[in-house]
């Protein structure tokens, strides 16, 4: 009797089916250094925007810079040439990114406080529009057919908007950040997985995802139809061809926690803001292999920079301090 009841359990133990082994543990998002007291004074100069200033685009029809402040939230609007303040565009919540729908505005607001993508045109300042598009929305950009891409950070997923209608939900991701677009395809940044995913926004279907370094956080087009992701924890930009095949084609070292980043097409320059040392540094891409120039001091804390590519100056946010850095004409 013991002898078969042995039997019955290893028999039945044998038919189980094997564990499921538990998911892989993310690392968490990758974030800007805590940057120290300037030892430097910064390479431009500075203009008082307000408490937590982040996210900044600047329009070159215009001229107008907007940059998004704190404490109440709002969208500073500046002259690009003086630096004055023109006014300050009220908003239901926070945010960390702009960018333009196109040359002119409007200005596409992704705000975290609201859950909403909020259109401010240029030069007014007006409110166009607001879309609910999920929980904190992070980054916006608009494809060349005009449908705009937003970021929901953690609602997982992206969403496509063709005017002020979502037309399609993906949700094959963790946690979504940055965004760009070249032509209609539009490249995504999630900062759980360290990957990029490039989108069709045609055919409104996902075409590719690669790896993208050890804690990429952002993400930029430039005018040879490419890709520079900054890989913020692994202290690099890579750079990604779309054509005629999705791939990484090179990586160029920047030590000191890179953050932010524009894209100049004039200069054909990649500026990014290094937030451990207080620093942005422009890199040339026209060279068959990139060149880094010599870094320039900035503000503290430069969480996000834009570029006036019609003059060549340069925006720089300080965060800590609640200031925009002005730089005048750049090369």
């Amino acid at each position: 009797m013991t002898v078969l009841a042995a039997a019955v359990i290893t028999g039945c133990g044998s038919s189980l089916p094997a564990p499921t082994p538990p998911p892989p543990v993310l690392p968490p998002a990758a974030e800007p250094a805590p940057a120290p007291v300037p030892t430097a004074p910064p390479a431009g100069r500075t203009v008082l925007v307000g408490t937590g200033a982040e996210g900044v685009v600047v329009d070159p029809r215009t001229h107008i810079v907007a940059v998004g402040v704190r404490d109440p939230f709002a969208l500073a609007l500046l002259d690009a040439s003086t630096g004055a303040v023109l006014r300050k565009v009220p908003l239901p919540g926070g945010l960390r990114h702009l960018q333009l729908a196109a040359p002119g505005g409007p200005v596409l607001v992704p705000d975290e406080g609201s859950n909403r993508l909020l259109r401010v045109a240029l030069p007014g300042g007006e409110i166009t529009s607001q879309v609910v598009t999920g929980v904190v929305p992070h980054d916006a950009t608009a494809a060349a057919n005009g449908t705009v891409f937003v970021s929901n950070d953690l609602g997982h997923s992206v969403v496509a908007l063709r005017g002020n209608q979502i037309v399609h939900t993906f949700t094959d991701v963790t946690q979504p950040a940055g965004l760009a677009a070249v032509g209609d395809l539009v490249g995504l940044v999630d900062v759980r997985k360290n990957t990029l995913t490039v989108y069709d926004a045609g055919r409104l279907q996902r075409v590719a995802e690669l790896p993208a370094g050890a804690g990429p956080t952002h993400v930029v087009a430039d005018k040879h139809g490419h890709l520079a992701v900054i890989d913020t924890r692994g202290g690099a930009v890579l750079l990604y061809a779309l054509q005629p095949t999705i791939r990484q084609i090179g990586k160029v070292a920047l030590p000191g926690t890179p953050y932010g980043v524009a894209y100049d097409p004039v200069r054909d320059r990649l500026w990014v803001t290094l937030t451990a040392l207080n620093e942005v540094i422009g890199l040339n891409l026209s060279a068959e292999e990139p060149v880094l120039a010599t870094p320039l001091p900035t503000v503290r804390q430069p969480n996000t920079v834009a570029m006036d590519s019609s003059t060549g100056r340069l925006f720089v946010t300080g965060t800590a301090e609640g200031v925009l850095e002005i730089i005048e004409r750049v090369t």
